[in-house]
């Protein structure tokens, strides 16, 4: 127990003062998000802490100050060879093929050394690609990727200790109090962010402590088991790819389109929407827990999963891809129209020269009416000729004066006849 206090600490401490270093070191070269990308933000923000959380995760972890067990080393070596793969990634963006490559060979690596069949074998090595690549597209928002890790991590932790491995306990509460000290500059606003170093260092970390904590058990407590202590991530992505399946977009194609992006446009805060998927993780958790203790049956997974469907299917309802607006602009000739042709008749004259432009060259712009407003909209004839009559102003009449007959001046005449106007 005191070893695992003092290791959190360290570790804690160790990953809050580093992402300060990478932090500064990333706003000097330029290594930053832009605005407008798929993680919701308003200004360049670095995207490194990854290099933190890593760093200090298999620092303190690799100390031997605290024994993690057989088999650790296995599960460290794999995992930081994801996290090069991230870095590589962050700093020069790779295809999806070599990174799938690496990810699965990470991941046949450390379920080798299971005593799990080789058609399960399989399956785990497809799952724990699965849900490293799950945790990265997870880190879109501040605050999201770093609660939902922090508590999956504490929920293995327990299961690895009920489980009577004590190595893989202390590791996962190591990477938990890792993922706490980057969150002391992830938090709303967010200064910095994972990246994909430190996203697939901790999905694939999590993903495999989830297989290594459920080897030897049955197949149908393991595979809920596996889904309730990663449900966050795995609703997320499911609702990720559903939603651009539907829109016709490309599934890599990264966007705001997540369920933090959602539950803000619904009205939730950045915090809140952290919050809420921090929640639906400590669900997921819980439930994990149990049911890997045989507290509760497999079936106890079923409201979870029905939970996860109900807000799926709700989520996808949330406009998030930009339409095209409700009014077009159709173009079409003056002469085509008969109002038209009567409107710019009557207004031509009445406009100055200058201000003719929407009919110089025979076509007008005419925008159809949406279909939320019934009214029509004025046409830019309409619109030129109120601008002009503003512009003239109200008509002067002229009143005509008396004329005076002043003595000793002769008033002149305008001839009434072409003789007068001779003589």
């Amino acid at each position: 127990m005191l070893y695992g206090t003092i290791a959190a600490l360290s570790a804690l401490l160790l990953t809050a003062v580093l992402t300060r270093f990478v932090r500064a070191f990333a706003l000097r070269t330029g290594m930053v998000d832009r605005p407008g990308g798929r993680k919701a933000h308003a200004r360049p923000t670095p995207h490194l802490g990854g290099v933190a959380v890593a760093a200090g995760t298999l620092t303190v972890a690799c100390t031997g100050y605290a024994p993690l067990g057989p088999g650790i080393a296995t599960l460290l070596g794999a995992a930081g060879a994801v996290a090069l793969l991230g870095l590589v990634d962050d700093l020069r963006p790779l295809a999806a093929g070599p990174r799938l490559l690496v990810e699965t060979v990470a991941a046949g690596v450390v379920v080798y050394g299971t005593d799990i069949s080789p058609a399960a074998g399989v399956l785990a090595v497809a799952w724990i690609v699965f849900i490293t690549n799950a945790f990265n597209l997870l880190d879109n928002s501040d605050g999201a990727m770093g609660t939902v890790a922090v508590v999956t991590a504490l929920g293995l932790a327990l299961c690895a200790a009920a489980e009577g491995l004590p190595g893989l306990a202390l590791l996962l509460t190591v990477l938990a109090a890792s993922l706490a000290g980057f969150l002391t500059l992830n938090w709303h606003p967010a200064r910095i962010f994972l990246g994909d170093c430190g996203s697939l260092f901790t999905g694939f970390l999590l993903a495999s402590s989830a297989v290594l904590v459920h080897t030897g058990h049955d197949a149908l407590p393991s595979a809920v088991g596996l889904f309730a202590l990663t449900v966050a991530a795995t609703a997320d992505t499911l609702l990720v790819l559903l939603s651009r399946r539907r829109a016709g977009r490309p599934v890599l194609l990264g966007g705001t389109d997540h369920i933090a992006h959602r539950l803000r446009r619904l009205g939730f805060t950045v915090p809140g929407a952290a919050v809420v998927l921090g929640a639906l993780a400590l669900v997921g958790a819980l439930t994990g827990v149990l049911v890997h203790r045989g507290a509760v049956g497999p079936h106890g997974g079923t409201p979870l999963a029905g939970a996860v469907v109900v807000v799926v299917w709700a989520l996808l309802k949330v406009p998030v891809y930009k339409r095209s607006g409700a009014t077009a602009v159709v173009k079409r000739p003056l002469t085509a129209s008969p109002t038209l042709t009567a409107g710019r008749a009557r207004t031509s004259s009445a406009l100055p020269a200058g201000s003719r432009a929407a009919g110089r060259h025979g076509w007008a712009q005419a925008k159809v009416p949406s279909a939320l407003n019934g009214n029509p909209r004025p046409t830019p004839l309409q619109g030129a000729a109120k601008a002009a009559a503003r512009v003239a102003g109200p008509r002067k009449t002229r009143v005509a004066m008396p004329k005076l007959a002043l003595p000793g001046v002769r008033r002149r005449t305008q001839p009434t006849s072409p003789a007068q106007a001779r003589g």
